[in-house]
Parts: C-alpha cells; sequence; structure tokens
C-alpha cells in the first residue's frame, strides 16, 4: 500500500524487495494518515478481499503507523502489517556487518518502540492501564524504564566509537591525509565508484542499503595521498530518528575535503528532483559546506550525451557537475584530475593561513 506517484510505488516496491519479499499487489491512496487503518476504510475493505485467495501473508504500508492502525488492520485483514519504518529497519538488520552500525540499528529500533509502548500496553489490556507487576509497577512503566537504559547504554558505547574515530582523525589531520567523501541516494552507484577508484571488490547490488557501515581506503589523486570513504545511502521520508542512528556514521562527510554527491542520472526527471533534494536535506542538517560539495551523476552510459545531463544540471540548479560512467570509465581520469585541484587549492588555503 504507497502512494499514487510513480516514484514512491517504484520505491515502495524496491523496498519490499531489499527486505528479501515478493509484491503480489500494488494499492495505491493518496492519503496514507487516515484515524482508524492508516488508508481509508474502503480501500482497507478492498485489500481484505484481495487477500482471501491470493496466498499473501503480510501488508507493507507505505508510511508511518500507529500500534493501534497496525492492531486494526491487522484484526481486518487476518495477516501481519509492516510499517515503512518497520520495514526500512528489518532492511537495516538484515544488511549490518560492523558492531557500530548493529548498535546504531538497535538504537533506531529503540526509538521505534518507545512511542509504541503504552500505545500497545493499551490495545491488549482493552483500553485499561495494565496491571502492577509483582513489585507493584505498572508493566508498560517497567518496559519503558527497560527500553530508556537500553538507550543510555548504546549511547554510550557509539560515543565511545565516535571518540576513537576522533582520535583517527586527529591523526590523520596530522599526518596531512585528506578525505574525499561519496554521498548520494541508496543505489546511486557508490559503491561502484568507489570500487573503481580504489580497486576494492565490495559488493554491490541494486538492493537498497548495501552499505551501512563507512568504509575507508587509501587512494593516490595526481600526488596526494588521500583517503576515500564510502557511507550509507539516504531515502526519502527517513524519520529523524533514524538519520540520528546514522549521524556518527555520516559525520565523516563533515570531515571531508571534497564531498562527491552522487546522483544517478538515468532515471526519470521526478526521481532525480526528489532523490536530489533529499540528499541536500541530509547533508544541510548534517551542516556539510556546500562549496566541498561536487555533484557527480553517474550511469553516463545508461544516458549517453553531455546535452541531456546538462539539462538534467540546469533543472537541479547545479553549476559544479562531472558525468561518469563507472562502468566504461567515461570521465573518470577527469574526475580525479578535479578531486586533484580542488585537494591541492584545499592545502594551498590551509598554508596560507598557516603562515598568516
Amino acid at each position: 500500500m504507497t502512494y499514487p506517484d510513480s516514484f514512491a510505488q517504484e520505491e515502495a516496491k524496491s523496498l519490499v524487495e531489499s527486505a528479501g519479499r515478493q509484491s503480489v499487489r500494488v494499492f495505491t491512496q493518496k492519503y496514507l494518515n487516515r484515524s482508524q487503518y492508516g488508508m481509508g476504510p474502503g480501500k482497507a475493505e478492498e485489500i481484505k478481499e484481495f487477500l482471501k485467495g491470493s496466498g499473501a501473508e503480510q501488508v507493507v504500508v507505505d508510511e508511518r503507523l500507529t500500534s493501534r492502525q497496525i492492531h486494526n488492520l491487522e484484526k481486518l485483514t487476518g495477516v501481519q502489517v509492516v510499517d515503512r519504518e518497520r520495514l526500512i529497519l528489518d532492511i537495516f538488520q538484515s544488511r549490518a556487518t560492523t558492531t557500530e552500525a548493529k548498535l546504531q540499528i538497535e538504537l533506531a529500533e529503540v526509538k521505534y518502540e518507545m512511542p509504541r509502548v503504552r500505545e500497545n500496553a493499551r490495545i491488549t489490556s482493552g483500553n485499561e492501564r495494565p496491571g502492577k507487576g509483582g513489585s507493584g509497577e505498572y508493566v508498560v512503566d517497567v518496559k519503558f524504564r527497560e527500553l530508556k537504559r537500553r538507550m543510555s547504554f548504546i549511547k554510550e558505547k557509539l560515543d565511545d566509537a565516535k571518540k576513537k574515530r576522533e582520535l583517527y582523525h586527529q591523526q590523520r589531520e596530522r599526518d596531512g591525509m585528506p578525505v574525499i567523501s561519496l554521498v548520494g541516494y541508496t543505489s546511486s552507484g557508490k559503491t561502484t565508484l568507489f570500487n573503481l577508484l580504489t580497486d576494492e571488490d565490495r559488493e554491490t547490488s541494486s538492493s537498497l542499503f548495501t552499505t551501512l557501515s563507512t568504509t575507508t581506503r587509501a587512494l593516490k589523486v595526481g600526488d596526494t595521498d588521500a583517503l576515500l570513504t564510502d557511507t550509507v545511502g539516504f531515502i526519502s521520508r527517513l524519520p529523524t530518528y533514524m538519520i540520528d542512528a546514522f549521524k556518527s556514521t555520516l559525520e565523516e562527510s563533515l570531515a571531508a575535503e571534497v564531498v562527491l554527491l552522487l546522483i544517478d542520472a538515468s532515471e526519470d526527471t521526478q526521481s532525480i528532483r526528489i532523490k536530489y533534494s533529499t540528499c541536500l536535506r541530509v547533508l544541510e542538517e548534517l551542516k556539510v559546506d556546500r562549496s566541498r560539495m561536487l555533484v557527480v551523476f553517474t550511469k553516463y552510459d545508461r544516458v549517453g550525451s553531455e546535452e541531456a545531463v546538462s539539462d538534467i544540471a540546469r533543472d537541479l540548479a547545479v553549476q559544479n557537475w562531472i558525468a561518469v560512467s563507472s562502468k566504461t570509465g567515461y570521465s573518470i581520469h577527469k574526475l580525479r584530475g578535479i578531486v586533484s585541484q580542488r585537494l591541492a587549492e584545499k592545502t594551498a588555503k590551509k598554508v596560507v593561513a598557516g603562515s598568516g
């Protein structure tokens, strides 16, 4: 169940597939914030009727639902209901490999559960406050405190990881190693470009969120030894608490001398606009200096003309950009040259500032 525009439908299907599920049927509705089911009662009944002979075991709603809405829809349809946020968390869980990524996802899980604790308790107790436990405390209060304690523990672990990263950053600055950061919408081609530039063989996939942790490798750019980082991809309508959970990973972008913002130029105009504005919002929230950014239009081999990419850049009001293809190697040498020049300019500014 998603919104009627083509971008929302395609992204919803990609999320479902990335979570290891198969879409049987896509229902759409203009508004998904109705009180009882998240959708209108007529649409809920339509889904209920379809489910009878479909063999489908789950309904995915491409919006945030309250516990009450999920409960009502599950009671009506007789199958499990998953909202957009729960689906993204499921994908995150299946993709996480590093300890820090797992902690960040666990923190997002806790933040997802906390506002639902009291509502779930009211649902299971028939709208009355749940009874007291053996110690005389209300069960819901005990559960809420457990989640708060868990959140504090995870934040402490993440703070430790952040301190280690800051020490690493200080060491890097002493060594004079500049950082180049790859950022962009999920599936924009970041990891493919990363592999090409560093001769790595990291997993690439058309699935969303293949990369969840920041990976850093050494890179020679002209005469400069630098570090290249690949970060988690962005996605539209990602709730603030999920961005917060990943800020420690995305903060690598803050320290980068050059931020390469990747945009898939082979997509339709609406998708490009939405993805570009989503990326800018996240980068602005992270307070990334726009002067450090260079827009890299990827998958040029699917576009085939600089004029077509120029039209995209003009539509987005992008001044500094380059079109590349990681598949054919188109303009990769030129990209290296631009990055090398930018690093040289920043080094010169530091020298001038230091001598003053």
